[in-house]
Parts: C-alpha cells; structure tokens; sequence
C-alpha cells in the first residue's frame, strides 16, 4: 500500500509511473492525525493527575499517618514520574518505528508504573481510612 502525497493524489514521477521512494525526514511527523503525540499528551495530564494526587493525599494523611504517608505519596509521585518518562521514551521509540519501518512497536511500561502509581494512592487512602475508623 503506497502513502499518498500531501496534495492527495497518489504519488508518481514526471513520465505517469510510480514515484521513487521520497527522502525521510527523520524528525517529520508520522501521522497527520497525530495520535502518537495525542496519546503522549495524554499520558502527560494523566501522569500530572497521579502525582499531584499522592502529594495531596500525602499532605491530607500527614497528621494521621506520620512519615508512613510521606514515604508513600513521595513514591506515588516518583512512580507518576516514572510513568510520564517510560511514556515519553515509548513515544519516540514509536515515532523512530514509524518513520523507519512503518509500524508500530510499543511496550507496557508506562501502564505498568501508572497502575502502580493509583495503587499507591490507593494504598495511601486506605491507610488513612483505616487508621480513621480505628481511631474513632
């Protein structure tokens, strides 16, 4: 399947036939559509999200919970962190697939450190929960 031209004719050379393969340009955009870079920004506002909730959780647990909620909302903020970069890695691994091969190779890293990071937050609130029941 040959990609068309940015006029959206297919491409071909002066004599009718099919055009050569043109010159990659190695930082191009791949996708006119973006979804590579769409889905990045994504990762980036939800990665925002799960930091910014383990500090908050972290400052609304301090008093009840003690250096226990410092040491867990610093490492949900460090794995949100960790996320964001595992997700922006991946998506200049798949933009250098995708501008050399034409495919798509990406990993789950970033979902794996993201899903740690909510069950963190989780950890965090459920403590906090529970020291509030046993508490009353």
């Amino acid at each position: 399947m040959s990609r068309d031209s940015s006029d959206g004719t297919a491409g071909s050379d002066a004599s009718g036939g099919p055009a050569g393969p043109s010159p990659v340009e190695p930082d191009a955009v791949f996708d006119k559509g973006l979804q590579p870079e769409r889905t990045l920004l994504a990762w980036r506002r939800t990665c925002l999200a799960f930091g910014v909730a383990s500090l908050v959780g972290m400052r609304f647990t301090v008093e009840a919970m003690g250096i226990l909620a410092v040491v867990v909302g610093v490492i949900g903020a460090g794995l949100a962190v960790l996320a964001y970069a595992l997700a922006a890695t991946g998506y200049r691994r798949a933009h250098h697939s995708l501008r050399g091969q034409g495919i798509l190779a990406r990993g789950g890293l970033p979902m794996l450190a993201g899903t740690a990071a909510v069950l963190v937050i989780g950890a965090l609130c459920a403590g906090y929960l529970a020291i509030g029941l046993l508490g009353a």
